[in-house]
């Protein structure tokens, strides 16, 4: 896989500092039972990367100490991570709001038939990966057979009260490109989606979230082999949306690995760019307790434009 943190170093993205944090965005390893087409993590079921208990309890410290109000749960399938369900329960024991970025195929897994039901359980906000409502697109990005297990967990979801009013049970469905351009306006496409899905499926859902395609590890090392990488910075950065800078995610947000480093981002993350603190490098996430965030550098380089482009990106959708 080609690398294309060299292309995106050389930066004239507009200098940033953090704010107030509120977010922890825990990344429980890169294991995922697919390997997606577009994957900023290069995820997939060969990747052996997982958090161990002993971070796992650091972080479930930190959020009783640092008074972060939302976790943030990604992968790969953060349900996979064999201590998922205890940092879940311990979280929302602390009065955290919690928000599982879950891949929908996850929730038909052998050993995960009662994850619906345990999401449900512990008021769980499910932020689920549905990059089109055609089962041709979905299943061309991310393999044969996807989109129908995608529609089983969506149904799980459902029958536990998620998507519907009154339950308190928040489903997001996530929209991302499936190539080298911007997705539509979020609006828009939510109408599609909500008419589409119910109409074809009987699915419900809440909101829908837009997401560029971010041009690093797997979808990066794709635009290099079949040469648009330069073109689709051009988008990007053609696109670019000063106000966006207002919202971008990595103000009040915290990216932490799986080893329990932390990063502005999980993009950040990703490409190695750590968080500066003082410029030392790979800072634990102990090191921030006690610490106030905001003023500090944000690390900036080329990708960042994928948040800023057009009506902007970011882990809540568009920004504008």
């Amino acid at each position: 896989m080609r690398a294309t943190l060299p292309l995106l170093r050389d930066t004239d993205f507009p200098a940033i500092r953090r704010e107030r944090l509120t977010t922890l965005q825990v990344n429980l390893g890169y294991r995922c039972n697919q390997q997606c087409l577009h994957c900023h993590v290069n995820a997939g079921p060969k990747r052996k990367e997982t958090m161990p208990a002993e971070t796992v309890v650091e972080v479930i410290r930190f959020l009783g100490e640092s008074g972060v109000s939302h976790l943030d749960l990604t992968g790969g399938a953060p349900e996979l991570n064999a201590h998922f369900r205890e940092l879940v329960r311990e979280a929302r024991a602390l009065g955290v709001h919690v928000i599982d970025r879950c891949n929908l195929t996850i929730l038909s897994e052998p050993g995960q038939e009662d994850l619906a039901e345990f999401l449900a359980g512990q008021g769980v906000e499910v932020v689920a990966s549905l990059p089109c409502y055609l089962e041709e697109n979905v299943d061309g990005q991310r393999g044969s057979g996807v989109f129908a297990r995608s529609l089983e967990g969506l149904r799980r979801l459902n029958a536990q009260g998620y998507g519907d009013p009154g339950t308190g049970l928040v489903l997001n469905l996530v929209y991302n490109p499936v190539g080298p351009y911007l997705p539509p306006p979020q609006c828009a496409l939510e109408a599609d989606y909500t008419r589409e899905l119910g109409a074809r499926y009987g699915v419900r859902f809440n909101r829908l979230l837009t997401l560029a395609n971010m041009p690093i590890q797997r979808f990066g090392s794709t635009l290099l082999s079949r040469g648009e990488f330069d073109a689709y910075m051009a988008l990007l950065k053609g696109a670019h949306q000063e106000a966006n800078l207002d919202r971008v995610m990595c103000r009040s947000l915290v990216s932490v690995d799986w080893r329990g480093y932390v990063y502005d981002c999980d993009f950040n993350q990703m490409l190695g760019l750590d968080l500066r603190l003082g410029g030392r490098r790979r800072v634990p996430l102990g090191d921030l307790l006690g610490r106030d965030l905001a003023g500090v550098p944000i690390a900036v380089a080329d990708h960042c434009y994928g948040c800023t482009a057009g009506q902007g990106s970011s882990c809540g959708g568009a920004l504008g």
